[in-house]
């Protein structure tokens, strides 16, 4: 009889799916990840559905949409009612753990103290080493967790290698049973007391000015500042995915572990508006992903869009597991074999913090809405009506520079693609909507749009 493999979710923060060379960057960040995902699974068009740190983790957490899981914006607790991937996994015998930043708890902390979580907020975790905003620790080499007394455990090192030490801990002392373990770090994200990103020391230099991404080639935003230390968090945390494949291949548990590595969100750089993230755009919400191990070796690359209420299905279904009828993301085991004919054909990203929106994204377009005027003093999830405010052609302008919303010539996909979002809004159990069209404007030029175009 085959063991139930044990899963380790390796999830970091804000890091955008263009840091990768599997996605094409060239100053060869990601060398791991590259090499593994290529001998495993390479989710290739893998989305967020919340682009906010605390939204997205409950998303992560139970497989349904941020609306659902009530956590549609940061401070907000992760429900105790519902099934989660802990809960899961320790009814199926697991031992699970989780490390590093958890930002769940509903209780916001100052800067200088990241936060003890009370036991009953931990979403079933039975071993605990972590605290609720990382990014509200003392610095990048100043790391302080809680234990599951609640106890402070200063671990030294940079934070990176110091969670991936305690990560090593753990596996070591499970080794005897199958484990779940999240490790949630918090690099790549901006240190919010500074408003830097703090690489290792030497790092920054190695990336500074090498190479920008073309949508932030043209809009500018902090890139020139930030970019440099942000690259240096990505190249150090892919030496901790490294190192941990050295520890599963040194404890001999390489073949019977599954590990998957993604992102709660991408990072825009104050491009797209005054911060780093919540937007509709590809810069906010698309994430690297891949997993290796168990069914996803020799997986492939996958070409469909995947969004993160997928994982925790697929990962449960890796395992043998039924996942709960209450996951509104379904396993994405079936692209691997090439049968999934009924895999849906878009993906679906709501905004509730910073500005209420919702978008719906295709191989080929993407759809977005707004509630003018909403703001950070949202005190409700969603609207009962919107505006039109992004169409997207991706296949002609994949790094959303030219914004097609008042384009008459597009009227017939902006339609179609209404009607898109509005079914994946009230699928995910939101009340029908109106949807305002844009006011159209008038153009020098105009394009034509392909046959069919609409459809893509």
């Amino acid at each position: 009889m085959t063991p139930q493999p044990s899963v380790i979710l390796f999830l970091t923060d804000q890091q955008r799916w263009d840091t990768t060379g599997l996605h094409g960057n060239p100053l060869g960040l990601t060398p791991n990840l590259d090499r593994l995902a290529q001998r495993g699974t390479h989710f290739a068009h893998s989305f967020t559905c919340q682009p906010v740190c605390g939204p997205a983790r409950s998303c992560l957490q139970t497989g349904q949409y941020a609306t659902t899981t009530g956590v549609w914006r940061n401070g907000l607790p992760l429900p105790t009612d519902r099934p989660t991937l802990a809960t899961c996994f320790n009814d199926a015998g697991y031992h699970t753990g989780y490390i590093g930043k958890w930002h769940l708890s509903g209780v916001e902390h100052a800067p200088g103290h990241g936060g003890a979580v009370p036991r009953d907020k931990r979403g079933g975790y039975t071993d605990w080493l972590a605290c609720e905003a990382l990014e509200f620790s003392v610095n990048e080499y100043h790391t302080v967790l809680y234990d599951d007394d609640n106890r402070p455990v200063r671990l030294p090192g940079y934070r990176v290698d110091a969670l991936t030490d305690a990560g090593i801990r753990f596996i070591d002392r499970r080794k005897g049973g199958p484990f779940f373990l999240m490790m949630s770090y918090i690099e790549p994200h901006h240190q919010n007391d500074v408003d830097d990103y703090p690489p290792p020391e030497s790092y920054r230099e190695r990336y500074t000015g090498r190479w920008t991404p073309p949508d932030l080639q043209a809009l500018g935003g902090s890139t020139a500042q930030h970019l440099g230390g942000y690259f240096g968090m990505v190249k150090r945390l892919d030496e901790a995915i490294g190192r941990l494949q050295d520890a599963l291949i040194s404890l001999g548990l390489d073949r019977d572990t599954i590990v998957l590595f993604t992102s709660d969100h991408g990072c825009h750089f104050k491009t797209r508006n005054d911060e780093y993230k919540r937007s509709c755009h590809e810069s906010s919400i698309r994430v690297p992903t891949a997993a290796w191990g168990g069914p996803f070796d020799a997986g492939g690359r996958v070409n469909e869009l995947v969004s993160l209420v997928d994982l925790p299905p697929t990962l449960l279904a890796a395992c043998g597991l039924a996942p709960p009828q209450t996951m509104q993301g379904r396993s994405a085991l079936p692209l691997l074999r090439g049968d999934a004919s009924d895999w849906p054909d878009d993906v679906f990203v709501q905004v509730s913090e910073a500005e209420t929106g919702r978008a719906v994204r295709t191989q080929r377009w993407k759809y977005a809405v707004t509630v003018p005027g909403s703001g950070w003093s949202n005190t409700t999830a969603g609207s009962d009506e919107y505006t039109e405010a992004f169409l997207y052609d991706l296949k002609h302008d994949p790094h959303e520079l030219e914004n097609l919303v008042s384009f008459p010539t597009h009227a017939k996909v902006r339609a179609v693609m209404r009607e898109r979002l509005i079914r994946r809004m009230t699928e995910a159990g939101e009340p029908t909507p109106t949807i305002h069209e844009a006011p159209p404007t008038n153009h020098n030029w105009q394009r034509e749009t392909p046959d069919g175009a609409e459809n893509e």
